[in-house]
């Protein structure tokens, strides 16, 4: 073997390291009224780095965080990629046992947490977890022996990526709606193509001013080293204000942030009440959930055509599919409800129950293949091998093509109703729910039914001010998309509850309904 072979590719850390040292003097961080240069964040990342090192923790060992988007949780995250240890975030809004599970799980060494939030909870989270070694605070500001009052112990030195190629960058966790969470593992070289297919495919605006309201324990945080190779600068928000969100876009002249569905609904209401200027955004990337291709003409109309949309999961973050913002036709319901096309570098299918591609126009299982998707679940190889089977990532998204290449999906597979052995994908009744003018949200499941096995139900939102009975939208749904389509009940709520990712949380909406009934089909 020469030496050379034995290179095989850059590393994430170094692509990171890089990011930082291009642009020494621009800024790279706001947090309210703290600003961070790239040259800043450096040293501290360096100082972090050596503070971890110290506590004896080596390239592989895994270090969970648990915090809101601040400047010290960038620079740990940052740390973790340097040193090469395998970085597991927590939800900020996750619950304490998903917490304990996962510390558990991914066979955390260390857990660092911000005491601004979790002063009282960490402890209790850490004490179900015996494997840890080390439990610190971020600890800046004078509060403890923190990390961060460690770290400033240290003098900034260059920063030397220690991660190997082939090792394990970040452990993902699933949200665990359909049962307990799973560990993605993703590779350096996956997050170096991640990176590539971010920059190349995805829209951004030649000045990067990205506004990061989303946890960047999950997609934005995917995001954070596209963006520093790019110059750009980071407005932190630790948590989502719809008014709050607006000022910020005004103040810092914002021209690309990352919303979830919710978010843009709330931003709509928001600028009815008292409507501020926007006009720096030029991209608005969203995705995580499905969005109202009605909510989402209403957006356009109110923001302008600077919509993006992802779609991808966890195995693959961010990067499968991208509509773009041209491809966003005005008050074509049709293809805004549409996912995209697939990106350059990453094959995408529909595929059917022998892993055979479907034909133009049928539905099919949307399946990943290329450099980008994750090693594994971790520690679960009967997982692995059923997900990454026939040599494909199945997604279990259920979605048809075009004859123009878009992809649409229908539903989750799993989330997909059989009443009166005829299937039902919630998807495409939400779709026709919302399009009525009287409705903000809407999310339809399965109920049991002794004559229909399952029958459809609507949980439906409407809008301040608006008025309607059930009978009118089950007569709305009934004209646009048939009979077995159609609700059989309507419920009509004033909020429908969201997990933590900010998607509708079916499995509480199923639990009303499916207890006591031994399985989750009838």
């Amino acid at each position: 073997m020469t030496e050379n072979t034995l290179y095989t590719s850059v590393t994430y850390a170094e692509m990171l390291v890089s990011a930082l040292a291009r642009y020494p003097d621009r800024l790279a961080l706001v947090y309210r009224d703290e600003r961070t240069s790239y040259r800043g964040l450096a040293d501290t990342v360096s100082r972090v780095c050596q503070a971890l090192a110290a506590l004896g923790l080596q390239p592989g060992d895994c270090l969970a965080q648990l915090s809101g988007n601040r400047p010290e949780a960038v620079a740990v995250q940052f740390a973790c990629y340097v040193l090469g240890l395998r970085y597991v975030p927590l939800h900020p809004l996750g619950a304490a046992d998903d917490h304990a599970f996962i510390l558990n799980d991914a066979g955390a060494a260390a857990l660092i947490y911000e005491e601004q939030r979790f002063e009282e909870a960490a402890p209790r989270i850490a004490a179900q977890a015996p494997g840890l070694r080390h439990v610190l605070s971020h600890g800046r500001g004078g509060c403890g022996d923190g990390l961060f009052a460690a770290a400033a112990t240290y003098p900034a030195v260059p920063l030397r990526p220690q991660a190997a190629t082939d090792g394990i960058v970040a452990q993902l966790y699933t949200g665990g709606t359909s049962g307990r969470s799973k560990g993605v593992t993703l590779s350096s070289q996956a997050m170096v193509m991640n990176v590539f297919l971010t920059l190349s495919d995805w829209e951004w605006p030649g000045e990067i001013r990205f506004l990061c309201a989303t946890p960047i324990t999950h997609a934005s945080g995917c995001m954070l080293v596209p963006i520093l190779l790019r110059g750009g600068t980071v407005v932190l928000h630790s948590g989502f204000n719809a008014a709050d969100f607006l000022h910020a876009v005004a103040a810092h002249r914002i021209t690309a942030t990352f919303l979830v569905p919710t978010m843009i609904y709330l931003l709509l209401e928001q600028q009815r009440i008292k409507e501020i200027d926007t006009s720096s955004l030029e991209t608005v990337i969203y995705g995580g959930a499905p969005i109202s291709p009605a909510r989402l003409a209403e957006a356009i109309d109110a923001f302008g055509p600077i919509f993006m949309q992802i779609y991808s999961q966890s195995e693959a973050p961010n990067c499968a599919t991208v509509l773009r913002r041209h491809e966003h036709v005005g008050g074509d319901l049709v293809r805004l409800s549409s996912c995209g096309r697939p990106l350059a570098g990453i094959t995408v299918e529909l595929l059917d129950e022998a892993a055979k591609p479907v034909a133009l126009g049928e539905v099919g299982e949307i399946c990943f293949r290329g450099p980008s998707i994750m090693n594994g679940y971790w520690q679960r190889p009967g997982e692995t091998a059923e997900t990454l089977r026939d040599g494909w990532l199945h997604t279990g998204d259920m979605a048809y093509r075009d004859a123009d290449g878009f992809i649409f999906i229908v539903d989750r597979r799993k989330d997909m109703i059989v009443s009166g052995g005829f299937n039902v994908f919630p998807r495409e009744v939400e779709d026709a729910l919302t399009a009525h003018p009287a409705v903000a949200a809407a999310a339809v499941i399965g109920v049991p039914d002794e004559k229909w096995g399952e029958a459809v139900k609507a949980i439906v939102v409407l809008r301040p001010g608006a008025a309607t009975e059930s009978s009118e939208l089950i007569a709305y749904v009934k004209a646009r998309k048939g009979t077995v389509a159609a609700p059989k009940s309507v419920d009509l709520v004033s909020a429908i509850p969201l997990t933590a990712l900010g998607k509708p949380d079916k499995k509480v909406l199923r639990a009303k309904y499916w207890g006591g009934q031994g399985r989750q089909v009838h």
